[in-house]
């Protein structure tokens, strides 16, 4: 074969080889080089070794890749040694176990219209609901200072089998707190007010500190029935407190007389009349109902109290009593009257010498005591000191 003929020939492999533009001598001389034709054939090899070793290397991780996708799909815990079951038991066993009735520590995390989510380290979150919040009512537990990252004490009231989780509530703790500051107000005999919430026939229901309380007729001020006391505030004062018994009993009158200054006996004061009764009337005297009997309406007997007065008169009575810790006022017209009778025949002149009249009664009175307390000395043992130091008794 010529030179030229196999220069073409080689040219079809290698491109790069010598073009046919070459002479004859070069090419022969070209191909008949021992160490060109070495490279020629060692580049041959090899390229044919690296391009089977990478096919090789792509076909064993290709099936390793189908392998491991087939174990994913129909085994997928092949060849692991933590099984899905030793998962759950470890749950299970470090999980938050804990009864109803007891107390938890948590977290709030998120919440909603209808409650809040808490953390209390368990594999479900608990739950607080609105109602369970707070003892006073709420439309949304922020308004009860409950919002993302409160954390408190809080009581587990039921379980949600659906999810598995717990039911907590805020109100035991509450409530017992408000026992504990009632038992405190009323050590200290505070005044403070409740809001009527109900009705009853003794008395009418308030709400105390976020507690229910008691009142009974007789311990309110007025006269007023307990539909018309209904949504009002009334001062109050603690009158027994027990938490065991669920009791909570409280008093207005005591509260009213307490926030009004010591009536003076013998003092003036206007007032209108309330009611009439078959016993005399009641007056109202600037918040504090006081007691005028028929027996001191007039020096004159009276019979019919309706004959002298009606609800709605403005009339000046004079204090005869007051006793605070019963809230109780005495008062009289009687005492006021120029003349025998001028409160039924002439109770404008009675209202106009009202405070004359007082003067003249408190100077009786004050004449009355000093006179007392004279006769008391005179009465009294007197002693004499002696000559020789000591006190001799003379009667």
């Amino acid at each position: 074969m010529s030179c030229v003929g196999q220069q073409l020939n080689l040219r079809s492999f290698f491109p790069s080889f010598p073009s046919s533009s070459s002479s004859s001598s070069s090419c022969c001389c070209w191909w008949n080089s021992n160490q060109t034709k070495k490279r020629i054939s060692f580049s041959i090899v090899n390229s044919v070794a690296i391009s089977n070793a990478q096919t090789q290397k792509r076909l064993r991780l290709k099936q390793l890749f189908r392998e491991a996708n087939e174990r994913c799909l129909n085994d997928p815990m092949d060849g692991v040694s933590f099984t899905l079951q030793d998962f759950t038991q470890a749950l299970d066993h470090y999980d938050f176990h804990s009864q109803l009735g007891t107390k938890v520590i948590g977290t709030v995390f998120c919440t909603d219209e209808n409650g809040a989510l808490v953390e209390i380290a368990a594999k479900s979150a608990a739950y607080l609901p609105l109602q369970e919040a707070c003892i006073h009512r709420v439309n949304h537990v922020e308004e009860a200072g409950i919002v993302p990252g409160f954390r408190a004490e809080f009581f587990i009231i039921g379980e949600n089998e659906a999810n598995d989780s717990l039911i907590l509530s805020l109100r035991p703790m509450q409530y017992g707190l408000a026992w504990e500051r009632c038992r405190q107000l009323q050590a200290d005999n505070v005044v403070v007010n409740g809001k009527v919430v109900g009705a009853k026939k003794g008395g009418v229901m308030v709400e105390v500190e976020g507690l229910r309380g008691f009142v009974p007729f007789s311990q309110i001020s007025t006269k007023s029935t307990g539909e018309e006391l209904l949504e009002k505030e009334l001062p109050l004062k603690f009158e027994e407190v027990d938490e065991k018994q669920s009791i909570l009993v409280l008093s207005n009158r005591k509260a009213v007389a307490d926030s009004q200054p010591q009536l003076g006996i013998g003092s003036v004061v206007i007032g209108s009349v309330r009611s009439l009764k078959p016993y005399g009337a009641i007056i109202d005297i600037g918040g504090i109902n006081g007691l005028l009997h028929v027996s001191q309406i007039s020096h004159d007997r009276v019979t019919d109290v309706e004959a002298v007065l009606q609800p709605g008169d403005i009339l000046k009575v004079m204090i005869l009593s007051h006793d605070q810790e019963r809230g109780r006022v005495s008062l009289s017209t009687k005492k006021l009257e120029p003349t025998h009778g001028d409160m039924i025949r002439n109770p404008k002149l009675v209202f106009e010498k009202a405070e004359e009249m007082a003067q003249t009664f408190r100077q009786r009175i004050a004449d009355v005591e000093a006179k007392a307390r004279a006769n008391m000395l005179n009465s009294s043992p007197r002693l004499t000191l002696s000559s020789g130091g000591s006190y001799l008794r003379r009667d």
